[in-house]
């Protein structure tokens, strides 16, 4: 099987730099939550509650949006 994405240059351009930027998107996101992740399980000492709850308010937030995308890291 293959697929094949055609665009119309330039009109096209920023749809294209989207198709061909994706796994670009897909390793920053991922980054992201590696970020987060970490910082919820090894928080830095005198890290303040509100700023432990802040990232894992902010982790679980990426993770609703790439679950109502249907995308996964």
């Amino acid at each position: 099987m293959k697929a094949i994405l055609e665009f119309n240059l330039p009109e096209d351009s920023e749809d294209f730099n989207l198709a061909l930027d994706g796994a670009k998107w897909s390793m920053a996101m991922w980054r992201i939550n590696a970020f987060l992740r970490s910082e919820i399980k090894h928080p830095t000492e005198g890290m303040s509650d509100d700023t432990f709850n802040t990232y894992v308010i902010v982790r679980d937030k990426l993770h609703e949006i790439l679950d109502d995308e249907q995308l996964k890291l």
